[in-house]
């Protein structure tokens, strides 16, 4: 089992502490397209007009001058970077330490610098978001595409693929071929802003109980004891997930 999640807006940071080493990092493949993203994010964000093509708030530009200076900030384990709503819900610190270890097995965290991460990747706090389009990268989704698609293809094996990403995230690349039968979205009906929460209590719930779905049909099976579920949806044509709807008790 793969469980693809998002990143989150809000980051972690430490005062002192070695910087990142990129090619440390998971998935030595990337570190070339790594370093592409990095060049241009740091030049982006040392313009004047840096916050309007990142497409943030006019107030965060203190959190835009960190990608300036990515190289050389203390960075820290995936794990510890990543706050928000989704990763409060997955409480990665209230696991047991067979949970946290299944959690270093199966979870991935698609990112628009990165692209794809370990919870054992140590990086620096930065801001970048998948939707943004840089100027001699373009769309970043688009950018990731081919190399997340070969990447997670191999990396889900034969396994179900748990997509928990939001749409934006989901955009930069998805299991290919046979790995695609088994590819399903988490879909959380109704408020939108309890998606994230309820992701992150789903990614938790599989890691908690080392449930070992093969197929649709059996993830249904492994999260129904502790949530509303329905379905899964077939895909609506080839190449697309299963769906399945997922709502918290």
């Amino acid at each position: 089992m793969l469980i693809l999640l998002p990143p989150s807006e809000s980051k972690s940071s430490r005062s002192r502490g070695k910087p990142a080493d990129p090619t440390a990092l998971s998935f030595r493949e990337l570190v070339e397209p790594r370093r592409t993203v990095a060049a241009e994010l740091a030049a982006v964000s040392a313009r004047p007009d840096a916050t309007s093509v990142l497409g943030v708030s006019p107030n965060l530009a203190d959190e835009v001058a960190h990608n300036t200076r990515l190289d050389t900030a203390p960075a820290l384990p995936v794990r510890d970077l990543y706050t928000g709503v989704l990763y409060d819900a997955l409480d990665l610190a209230g696991m047991d330490s067979a949970a946290r270890r299944r959690a270093g097995r199966l979870l991935l965290v698609v990112s628009a610098l990165h692209g794809a991460l370990r919870l054992s990747d140590r990086v620096a706090p930065y801001r970048l978001s998948m939707g943004v389009t840089l100027p001699g990268t373009g769309p970043l989704a688009r950018f990731w595409r081919p190399h997340l698609e070969t990447l997670l293809t191999t990396a889900a094996g034969d396994g179900v693929v748990v997509d928990c990403r939001s749409s934006t995230y989901a955009a930069a690349g998805a299991p290919r071929g046979a790995a695609a039968e088994r590819w399903v979205q988490v879909r959380v009906p109704g408020a939108s802003h309890m998606a994230k929460h309820t992701r992150g209590l789903v990614a938790g719930h599989l890691c908690r109980t080392g449930a070992r779905p093969r197929t649709p049909h059996e993830l249904a099976d492994a999260l129904a004891p502790a949530f509303t579920v329905a379905g899964p949806h077939a895909p609506a044509r080839t190449g697309r997930p299963w769906v399945l709807d997922v709502t918290a008790e």
